[in-house]
């Protein structure tokens, strides 16, 4: 597997943010959005045997694990097998994904899968796979970068055209768009998205 950094950090986002946990970022990602800010991970990263990240796993003496990347569905078949082996060494775990919205999320076999749509300030709205947000569960969660107005009205569209079952966390891209902004937008329309902040920007 092609593995950017293995790391430790408390969660950034959504419903387990602040919790410590252990992160697994892959190389390589088949996006390019205008804010990215892990860059590092496009190219970076070197082989690291199942193995030896089984060892890293079954050591952290935390709770939550977040695959991320990059965009690690873009390694195909070793997520699978990385989940499957995680679910059966650590049953403890709660296991993330990432991913960007892009590629089909079906028998994603996480707990939780930490899914975006992509919104037009990120320059790759158009490349979103829109049937994910149908197979999205209640115990996922879709996470809105937003950037501008318009990304709210973009999102506020696409969301009632295909509506979701999950969390939807509305966060600021960082330093470009305002949390009163996003608020007063949400009271106003009422869309029953959860205002946040990215905690890993603030650290």
């Amino acid at each position: 597997m092609v593995i950017n950094e293995i790391f430790y950090d408390l969660e950034g986002e959504g419903k387990y943010q602040g919790y410590p946990t252990l992160f697994i970022r892959f190389t390589g990602c088949n996006l390019r959005c205008s804010w990215c800010d892990t860059k590092k991970a496009y190219h970076k990263g070197k082989n690291r045997s199942l193995a030896e990240i089984m060892k890293i796993v079954k050591a952290s003496p935390y709770k939550n694990i977040n695959i991320t990347g990059g965009e690690p569905l873009s390694s195909g078949k070793d997520v699978l097998t990385l989940i499957a082996s995680i679910r059966t060494a650590r049953p403890d775990i709660i296991i993330s994904v990432e991913t960007n919205g892009s590629l089909p999320v079906a028998g994603i076999k996480a707990d939780n899968i930490s899914m975006d749509l992509k919104l037009p300030s990120s320059g790759e709205q158009e490349k979103m796979y829109l049937p994910n947000l149908s197979v999205l569960r209640a115990k996922d969660q879709l996470k809105l970068v937003i950037g501008s107005a318009g990304d709210m009205l973009y999102a506020e569209k696409a969301l009632k055209e295909n509506p979701v079952r999950c969390v939807v966390f509305a966060q600021p891209v960082f330093k470009r768009m305002t949390l009163s902004g996003i608020k007063n937008f949400v009271l106003k329309h009422n869309t029953g998205w959860k205002v946040s902040v990215q905690l890993h920007k603030l650290f």
